[in-house]
């Protein structure tokens, strides 16, 4: 008997996209699934999509929450889950169908309390089509040490909790911090670090990443975007109990998601930035405090050296050059 896998699908206003992913849970190889739909106070038909899932399959639960967010609706998930196994995946991505087989094998060969595979990323249905048409092999698993894996893989990008498995039992009482919306995987990540025995990936690209144009990191700035950075403050101080070496490769990355921010505030018409002042010069703030670390800044490209003196000195003349570059 396989051991069950509760997957963990939160939605907010998905109507136009939650069936598909819900099929493509469902087409898994491996059959042993509950799904649970945290139907995040959505506005539009969402709600109804949820109930003919629910009629159509047995193995679906469907849990409403208050427009709570995405790590509140996550952990949710997490507390009603039965399974063995949990696993996230966004309401507007898929699955290939041995995806969750080939994880879970990850597991069981590896030893291991976490499998992670790579991902595709598509906007048209001709090209998840496509995508799904080609054969992929699944490769043999690399095994991890927590160290290893922050250094070798979340530090350089890995940060996203979709397209992995987990054993439960390694989640334990561990949630999401809840109020971020941005970077908030990540934090999940290096916070479950220290109580795993092994995390293994392989090169299979199982988890198709839906590229919305309506997705968070595509919308015009919001304070919700101060969260990148704030994750990234608290994910330094979860880095630096697991090895303080790594503390100035950490604060490198923390900088260029104040320049990311920078940009998306450059990005606003001088009207809309006035009024968004207070943020500006928050970055300008924490990037002269990040900056004065030793190490940081020489870990950055030339180009992100170039940005952090520009802003740093013309704060002015960095936000209308950007701008214009952005338009």
């Amino acid at each position: 008997m396989q051991p069950l896998i509760s997957v963990i699908v939160p939605v907010y206003n998905g109507q136009d996209y939650l069936g598909k992913c819900i099929e493509s849970i469902e087409a898994q190889t491996y059959e042993n699934l509950e799904i649970i739909i945290i139907n995040d106070g959505s506005t539009d038909n969402t709600g109804t999509v949820c109930v003919r899932l629910k009629e159509r399959f047995e193995n679906i639960r469907v849990i409403t929450t208050e427009d709570v967010g995405v790590s509140a609706a996550r952990n949710a998930g997490i507390d009603a889950a039965k399974g063995v196994f949990i696993t996230f995946v966004d309401a507007d991505d898929r699955l290939r169908p041995k995806t969750l087989a080939a994880l879970y094998d990850c597991i069981m060969e590896t030893g291991s309390d976490v499998a992670g595979c790579s991902f595709f990323s598509w906007q048209e249905e001709e090209e998840w089509e496509d995508f799904l048409n080609n054969k992929y092999r699944i490769e043999k698993p690399v095994k991890y040490s927590s160290g290893d894996y922050l250094k070798d893989e979340i530090l350089k990008g890995n940060s996203r909790c979709w397209s992995k498995l987990y054993r439960r039992g390694a989640v334990g009482k561990l949630r999401f911090k809840e109020g971020l919306t941005i970077g908030e995987d990540m934090l999940f990540l290096i916070t479950l670090l220290p109580y795993v025995r092994g995390i293994a990936e392989t090169a299979y690209p199982g988890y198709g990443y839906f590229q919305n144009p309506g997705g968070a990191m595509k919308r015009k700035f919001t304070s919700g975007y101060m969260d990148q950075i704030t994750c990234w403050e608290l994910a330094r101080e979860e880095v630096r109990k697991l090895d303080s070496e790594l503390n100035s490769q950490v604060t490198s990355i923390l900088i260029m998601g104040i320049l990311l921010t920078v940009g998306k505030l450059a990005a606003l018409s001088a009207g809309e930035r006035r009024k968004q002042k207070q943020y500006v010069r928050i970055c300008h703030e924490k990037l002269k405090e990040e900056s004065r670390i030793p190490g940081a800044c020489e870990r950055l490209s030339r180009g992100y050296q170039i940005k952090v003196k520009l802003f740093l000195y013309v704060p002015g003349l960095y936000l209308r050059l950007y701008h214009l570059k952005s338009r």
